[in-house]
């Protein structure tokens, strides 16, 4: 006797990983095209490219910089500057804020694994915040070459890789802090706290304080390098002033510890690391947590 074929409306559908990765992360880039705070941010990094060019920057040399080198240097300086506020503070309204408007109560009843939720929504914010960056950019791109401007490839190629890390870095802070923090506001002021001790690492206001209890240059100059910021900072500096003359003194610690080819590397690395990491950490907390 044979038997008849299973009815296909009876067999539960349970979508693979990558289907409920790419359904949340295509809802997580349509729902911030529609708000007004992407095209916001968008327009910052347009209009800080946009300025720098109509004030000439591309044809001035000051201290040796020429052609698009200048602009790069002053656009990644005021980057490291909005970057990781702006994007902690919207990373972390975006789940802290799902959870207190009642969303995960929906979403949860939805056919998609938590894993593969939490990556989409990840890897979503992550490109909302590089798109604007690298498109601003690849505009000045666009003018040097109609304006036969000399472009520095292999520093720019450096800087966009390490513009990418920090964005990468900060994304994904900005999700463990929304994963322990249980409302909008604890989250929003735990974000401003984390970004004023980071500037406040800058410029070696750590050095200063460590140094004056004798403690070894190498080691302090290492608990300085793990500030994101400060390694951003030093990585975009080294390829227009391989020596560092605008550390001082502190360069020649930066080269003991790492070397030049050394810190380059790191540079890269450990804000990856650090971001991966931390987004890491936030999920398990994430999975953990009471999620309703």
């Amino acid at each position: 006797m044979l038997l008849a074929p299973p009815n296909p409306t009876s067999v539960p559908f349970e979508p693979s990983p990558v289907s409920g990765f790419a359904a949340t992360f295509r809802l997580e880039i349509a729902q911030a095209l529609r708000a007004r705070w992407f095209w916001a941010y968008a327009a910052v990094f347009f209009a800080l490219v946009g300025l720098l060019l109509v004030f000439g920057l591309t044809e001035s040399r000051v201290l040796g910089f020429t052609g698009l080198s200048r602009t790069l240097v002053a656009y990644i300086q005021l980057a490291m500057a909005i970057l990781p506020i702006f994007v902690l503070v919207t990373t972390v309204r975006s789940l802290a804020g799902d959870r207190e408007a009642g969303v995960y109560e929906y979403v949860l009843g939805l056919p998609v694994g938590l894993g593969a939720w939490y990556a989409g929504r990840f890897f979503a914010r992550y490109v909302l915040a590089a798109a604007p960056v690298v498109g601003a950019l690849a505009s000045a791109l666009a003018y040097g070459a109609v304006r036969a401007v000399a472009i520095p490839w292999a520093e720019l190629g450096f800087d966009i890789g390490i513009l990418l890390a920090m964005i990468l870095a900060f994304v994904g802070l900005g999700f463990f802090i929304a994963s322990v923090a249980r409302s909008v506001d604890l989250a929003q002021t735990a974000a401003f706290l984390l970004w004023l001790v980071l500037i406040l690492g800058l410029d070696l206001v750590l050095l200063g304080v460590l140094i004056r209890d004798r403690m070894p240059v190498e080691g302090v100059v290492a608990i300085a390098l793990l500030n994101p910021l400060q390694v951003f900072r030093i990585g975009s500096m080294i390829l227009f002033d391989p020596q560092l003359v605008l550390l001082g003194s502190t360069a020649y610690a930066v080269f003991d510890v790492f070397g030049r080819a050394g810190f380059l590397i790191w540079s890269l690395a450990y804000p990856l690391a650090l971001g991966a990491g931390s987004a890491y950490a936030g999920f398990r907390a994430f999975r953990r947590g009471d999620l309703l």
